[in-house]
Parts: structure tokens; C-alpha cells; sequence
């Protein structure tokens, strides 16, 4: 069988993939890049609503979760989100800040994939659709028997993803190799994902209904939006502490942030019952099915006594609820856990233990906070990859 040699040859082409192929392509490296997919960059496709959530301004190591909380630290500095906001604005990509650091394209999410097509296309890396990896095994090379052909390189880069969205193509096929080779692998989850509850608790009735909300699980709280769903809640707040969520613990969730329900509640007139005064703040609709869910009657608020109106105050800013789980892979905007950051470099990705074998992107046992910070692990960790592969 005739077999094509390169430099380097990446599995995955996807935000880290292309990152690290461009970087590797930089240095002079012939630069094969394999998709299975028949489209590059699906991910980044579908991703901040079609507008790409790039990356985010604020972005620090402490907005990761990894057993070992200091491995991102080397590639998020020497790629910080300035250096991917200069290519942005290189390829005269307009983009706006929506919130808490958060940058979004103008456009289309289509224009980062070509972004990066175009940088790999100046650097002279192959790009090959459709070509399914078979299996891969190392001699004095590595040896890639895939759909279309047989492939060698001095150095292999996994850059596969997770398993989140798989309906775009995710598999475990990164994981697989890593095991193949006998790399530890971490626990997986999905993570970034709606929670879903058990009746009485469910929200069926009040889906689409969006508060402003803290949600709370441990040591870990985030104000952004709650989103009541058919099977539970999602929106921005409840995707980030799914993260840090186990079965069988609880949320709480703060109703009124930045508000003292005490005080709201002994500055309104007597005479209002606890929904009229509840629905000025919250919609109508959910504080009924709330109070209800509380076993709270619906009456003046001078009928209650002043350790009622206490206790109702509490179960506002801490009103607890258990999940049954998540909605799982397929609706989970990343996988938690991963490649174990102890067998690999911090510096370069590179595996500790099998010379010129490297992981980067989701695969790895890193995982961003919502709003930007996974892609910027994407740009930051191919981006090390590539100068060293």
C-alpha cells in the first residue's frame, strides 16, 4: 500500500485542530489535517447562536475545571484572547461584546471557519473531509490507516472533541486512542447542560419563561438568566453550576439578587397579597406555580406574621431544589473530564510517555466556564501544540 508521509498529521478539524495545524504549517511543517465529517469546523458552526462565541476578555485559568487546576495556565498565557482577536481583525471581522466579556461575531459563525481555512490554506496544510481513522499504531512513525489511505507522521495530534453534539459528528474516538496507548483517562459528563427535574418540581407549564437569577451549587454561584423548559431548567446560570453539580446534590437558587425580599415585603402596602407583590418582580405565572410549590397561601401580606414573612423571604434568595440529572450529551455544550493532564505537557501537549503523540482542545481534561473560554482553550492549547509539533 503506498503511503503518504508528513510532518505532522492532525485528527480533528475543529477550533484546536485548525489552530494547531496553522501554527505547525508556520514552521515549515507539512500538515495533514483529518476530518470524518464531510465540513470543517462544525462545532464552530452551530456555536453562540451562529454568531461564534470567539472568545472572552476576561478570561483567567480560575474560569477552568481540571484535576489539576494549574495545567491551562502555560497555554492561556502565551495565546491570550488578544492574540486571537488580532487574527480576528486581521480577516476584518466586525464583532461585539454581548456581555461579561463575552465576544460574538457580527456576522456569521462562517467566518471564523473561513478565517481558518484561509490560514491554513497560506501555510500550505491538506485538508481531507470524510476520512474516517481506522486505526493507529506507531513504529519509528506513526502509521494512520484511514478511509483514504495510509498516513505517516513523526507527530500525531488528537484534536477529536468530546462527546458533547454528537449529532454533529462528536465521538470517543480521542479518548479511545489515548487508552490505546495507555494515557489515563479521567471520569467523564456532560457539563455546560440543562438540569431536568422530577413532577411536582418540573416546569412544564411555564417553559420559556427567563429570571434573573443566582444559582448556586457549593462554593460555586452565577447571576445570569434561569430558563424554565419543558423537563426542568437551562439558561446561563443553570448551564454553568451543571458543571459543578453531582447527583443527588442540591442547587439553591437566589430569586431576588441584589434585593432584600425582607425589605420589599415590609415597605409594600398591607393590604397587596404575596403574588401581586412577588409578580412586580418576577412573572406572574411562576410566582404562583413557586408559592404553591412552597405550600405558601396566596394572602395579604398582614395576614402573615413577621417570622412568616422571614421564612418566605429565605426560601427567595435560597430556594433549593434537587435535580433528577441532566438532558446528557446531546443537549451538553462540552465534555467535563478528559485526556489526564498528568500525562502530558503543559508547555507543548505533547504525551510524557509516547514521544510525538499530543492532545489538545476538549479531549483534555480541561474545561471552560461558559461564554467563550472553551474556544480560547481551543486557540491557546493548539496553538502550543503547533509550535512544537
Amino acid at each position: 500500500m503506498n503511503v503518504i508521509s508528513k510532518d505532522v498529521i492532525v485528527v480533528g478539524g475543529g477550533a484546536a485542530g485548525l489552530m494547531c495545524a496553522i501554527e505547525a504549517g508556520k514552521r515549515r511543517r507539512s500538515v495533514l489535517v483529518l476530518e470524518h465529517t464531510e465540513r470543517l469546523g462544525k462545532k464552530i458552526l452551530v456555536s453562540g447562536g451562529g454568531r461564534c462565541n470567539f472568545t472572552n476578555l476576561h478570561v483567567q485559568p480560575e474560569n477552568y475545571l481540571s484535576a489539576n487546576p494549574d495545567f491551562c495556565k502555560s497555554a492561556l498565557s502565551r495565546y491570550p484572547p488578544a492574540d486571537f482577536i488580532g487574527l480576528i481583525e486581521k480577516h476584518r471581522i466586525s464583532y461585539h461584546e454581548k456581555k461579561l466579556g463575552q465576544l460574538f461575531c457580527d456576522g456569521s459563525s462562517r467566518q471564523i471557519v473561513a478565517l481558518l481555512e484561509e490560514e491554513c490554506k497560506a501555510v500550505r496544510v491538506e485538508i481531507r473531509l470524510g476520512c474516517k481513522v481506522r486505526s493507529i499504531r506507531k513504529a519509528l512513525s506513526f502509521q494512520v490507516e484511514t478511509s483514504q489511505g495510509l498516513f505517516s507522521s513523526d507527530s500525531l495530534v488528537i484534536a477529536t472533541g468530546g462527546l458533547s453534539f454528537a449529532k454533529l459528528g462528536a465521538t470517543d474516538f480521542g479518548y479511545r486512542i489515548a487508552k490505546e496507548f495507555d494515557l489515563k483517562v479521567t471520569g467523564l459528563r456532560p457539563a455546560l447542560v440543562p438540569l431536568k427535574f422530577r413532577e411536582p418540581a418540573g416546569f412544564g407549564a411555564l417553559s420559556g419563561i427567563s429570571i434573573d437569577a443566582v444559582a448556586r451549587c457549593g462554593n460555586q454561584s452565577f447571576r445570569e438568566n434561569i430558563l424554565l423548559t419543558h423537563r426542568g431548567l437551562s439558561g446561563p446560570a443553570i448551564l454553568q453550576v451543571s458543571s459543578f453539580w453531582r447527583e443527588g446534590e442540591s442547587i439553591e437558587i437566589d430569586l431576588l439578587p441584589g434585593q432584600s425580599a425582607e425589605s420589599i415585603f415590609s415597605n409594600e402596602h398591607g393590604n397587596k397579597t404575596l403574588s401581586t407583590v412577588l409578580s412586580q418582580l418576577m412573572p406572574k405565572r411562576f410566582v404562583q406555580h413557586w408559592r404553591r410549590s412552597q405550600s405558601i397561601p396566596d394572602q395579604p401580606l398582614k395576614q402573615f406574621s413577621k417570622i412568616e414573612l422571614g421564612v418566605i423571604a429565605r426560601r427567595l434568595h435560597h430556594w433549593k431544589i434537587t435535580p433528577q440529572g441532566t438532558e446528557g450529551y446531546p443537549k451538553a455544550e462540552v465534555t467535563l473530564g478528559g485526556v489526564s493532564t498528568s500525562e502530558l505537557s503543559s508547555k507543548t501537549m505533547e504525551s510524557r510517555s509516547v514521544p510525538g503523540l499530543y492532545f489538545i482542545g476538549e479531549v483534555v481534561d480541561v474545561t471552560g466556564w461558559l461564554g467563550g473560554c472553551n474556544f480560547q482553550w481551543a486557540w491557546a492549547s493548539g496553538h502550543a501544540a503547533g509550535q512544537y509539533a
